[in-house]
């Protein structure tokens, strides 16, 4: 069979359509070396170059996040009504698998892993389930190298992606990884993420690690880093502030090539942290943790999420003041965005202050529901002047 992996665009004129600093999704060359033989596989990644809905194909694979979804279904239906069998997985679906099957023709609840193959197969067969999930979380060592030759030559920012863990060890309200891995927080052998390192068909100088935390395990982060620091590599991932009180590992982090870090601060607020249940964060710390990864030579890409229940108008000079009094080398500045599956979702809904479920606006740039400290207006005039302030 021909099979085309598809990741649909963000909404045209979307806040996040015009960004630049693009990387591909790994779920996409991962499932492609999980095909089984004797099938032809395409990557498209419709943020890249538009979709030839005529270009012939006997599967179209579909993954899609909630603001992508209205775009994922419709190609679903434009690939049906040209007789092509349309899979679709991913956040959105897992979440809403009922929704999500009125579109296509199955469904890949949750991890795929170690199931795509038995879906392949089925399709050939002309067989499909409508759902299938996994009886039990991925093991991370069977993991094979993904195929990244199959990625456009042009239109990525870098494309030297990597995962050495799945998960997090938090349970924060408003987070979608929670939702889907359910608390779970596994690990993959170093010896497998040095033989992708090796692998890499681009310079491996730079690459980014996509785990939502690279020290959830204190001592796999350890071996992890110090086997990166035999390397000369330069490299970014995600953790929490709270790391910078060890300065240990800090000094480890900076020894093995790590240029930056995303790190979730979410709130100067700590009333707002405790409703989300961002228990590791300490706004009093945060100062001093900025200072401590600045001074080891590494970056601090910080994200904060503006609509929680504690926020007044006020909020957004609260953060350019921290910002540039911290020099802070980046950031990420959504709104609160309360996506299907999440506990903030449930609450919000149950509230009665979820305004729409038009999941095209949950681009966490729209304001989707009501804010308790300021108005809707507020809320969205507030975000775009955060963000245009600050860059």
């Amino acid at each position: 069979m021909k099979i085309k992996i598809i990741v649909p665009r963000w909404p045209k004129d979307s806040f996040w359509d015009v960004i630049t600093f693009k990387f591909p999704s790994l779920s996409t060359t991962l499932l492609a070396a999980l095909t089984p033989q004797g099938h032809q596989v395409h990557i498209h990644d419709e943020g890249i170059a538009p979709l030839d809905l005529d270009e012939a194909c006997d599967l179209a694979a579909i993954t899609a996040m909630t603001p992508l979804a209205p775009r994922g279904y419709e190609i679903a239906e434009a690939y049906r009504r040209k007789g092509v069998k349309v899979i679709m997985g991913g956040i959105h679906p897992t979440w809403l698998p009922k929704e999500a099957i009125a579109h296509c023709d199955a469904v890949v609840i949750g991890e795929a892993d170690e199931v795509w193959a038995e879906v392949v197969r089925d399709a050939a067969h002309g067989h499909l389930k409508r759902f299938y999930q996994q009886r039990e979380r991925t093991d991370l060592s069977l993991l094979p190298l993904p195929r990244r030759e199959l990625l456009p030559p042009k239109g990525y920012f870098f494309e030297n992606t990597i995962q050495t863990t799945r998960g997090c060890p938090f349970d924060c309200e408003f987070c979608s990884v929670t939702a889907i891995y359910g608390g779970t927080y596994r690990t993959r052998p170093i010896a497998e993420v040095e033989r992708e390192i090796k692998a890499l068909r681009r310079a491996p100088a730079y690459i980014f690690f996509v785990d939502d935390n690279i020290v959830g395990n204190m001592r796999h982060a350890r071996e992890l880093f110090s086997m990166l620091s035999e390397y000369r590599l330069r490299w970014v991932s995600q953790c929490p502030i709270s790391i910078a009180q060890n300065e240990k590992l800090v000094r480890l982090m900076a020894k093995a090539g790590c240029h930056g870090m995303f790190i979730g601060f979410e709130s100067l607020n700590p009333e707002n942290l405790k409703l989300m249940g961002k228990k590791t964060n300490k706004v009093e710390r945060y100062e001093a943790g900025i200072k401590r990864l600045h001074d080891h030579g590494i970056g601090v890409h910080a994200s904060f999420v503006f609509g929680y229940d504690y926020d007044d108008p006020s909020v957004f000079e609260r953060f350019i003041s921290f910002a540039n009094r911290n020099r802070i080398d980046g950031a990420f500045l959504p709104l609160l965005t309360p996506f299907p599956g999440t506990r903030i979702h449930q609450r919000l809904k149950k509230e009665g202050r979820i305004l729409t479920e038009d999941w095209s606006k949950y681009d966490m740039a729209t304001v989707v529901f009501k804010p308790k400290g300021m108005t809707i207006e507020q809320l969205q005039e507030g975000f775009w002047w955060v963000n245009k302030e600050f860059y």
